[in-house]
């Protein structure tokens, strides 16, 4: 073999081997570009994971409403209606409901309008009592959602905007099985009865523990259905049918309230 041919020879393998190194730091680059693409999207989706679970978490610490009783009811007295003037000791209506409950919306339709104006005229208080039981009977948890948004209202605008959102929620009332209003249509609704913004509270549910509870404390009250009526520690109902107590009217109402009054 001549020099030129060997020369020739050795440059080639130079460059073959300068080719492989080279191919060898690019395999190596994209290896490592690899494993940093990989834990990044990790971490992105360990992150997104992390977000979602706290966009999604719900209170878990009991936290009463402001503005309500000690042994979870909602009063609502002449006073928070405007009334003045107000002569003796207004008689206490307790009520147990449910937003959900197509009975306490056929006993709010039939009643409200009586209860509201003996309120505001100084003769009754009003207890509201939540009893969201029916949390099951629809596919957003509408009752428990709804009694945390009313709670949502009471805490931030006291309790005249209570009675509001109360009264707003039995008036659009959906039907069992199926789903209830959503945060946002309930945030709507907040804002009609004259609250805040509720947004926060009805998204992580801050006062679900408390509605829980209530419904523990009206279960303790041997209470096992809603509405239930009770006036001077009495359950009040209608005229038997088929054996079965109805649901109470005016005439039982105040039937009960002025023997409430006599004592």
């Amino acid at each position: 073999m001549t020099n030129d041919r060997k020369k020739r020879a050795e440059r080639a393998e130079q460059m073959r081997k300068e080719r492989e190194k080279a191919e060898k730091r690019q395999r190596n680059v994209i290896s490592i570009v690899i494993v940093v693409i990989v834990i990044a999207l990790i971490g992105g989706a360990a992150w997104a994971i992390s977000t979602t679970s706290q966009d999604n978490a719900t209170a878990t610490e009991l936290v009463a409403p402001e503005g309500a009783t000690d042994d979870y009811g909602v009063l609502y007295t002449p006073e928070a209606a405007g009334a003045e003037d107000v002569e003796g000791e207004p008689v206490v209506v307790e009520i147990y409901e449910d937003f959900l409950c197509p009975g306490c919306g056929a006993f709010e339709q039939t009643n409200g309008p009586l209860l509201t104006e003996m309120v505001q005229e100084g003769e009754v208080s009003i207890l509201y009592r939540p009893y969201a039981f029916l949390t099951g009977q629809s596919t957003n948890r509408y009752s428990q959602r709804a009694a945390n948004a009313a709670a949502c209202v009471l805490d931030d605008s006291g309790v005249e905007a209570f009675k509001q959102m109360h009264d707003i929620l039995f008036a659009n009332q959906p039907s069992e099985g199926g789903a209830g209003p959503e945060d946002a249509e309930l945030a709507d609704f907040a804002e009609q009865a004259g609250a805040g913004d509720i947004s926060e509270c009805l998204r992580v549910e801050t006062f679900t523990p408390w509605v829980e509870e209530a419904l523990a404390k009206g279960q303790e009250a041997d209470v096992t259905g809603t509405p239930t009526v009770r006036i001077d520690g009495e359950d009040v109902s209608g005229p038997e049918q088929g054996g079965n107590p109805t649901l109470p009217g005016p005439p039982d109402l105040q039937e009960a309230i002025e023997a409430a009054r006599a004592g």
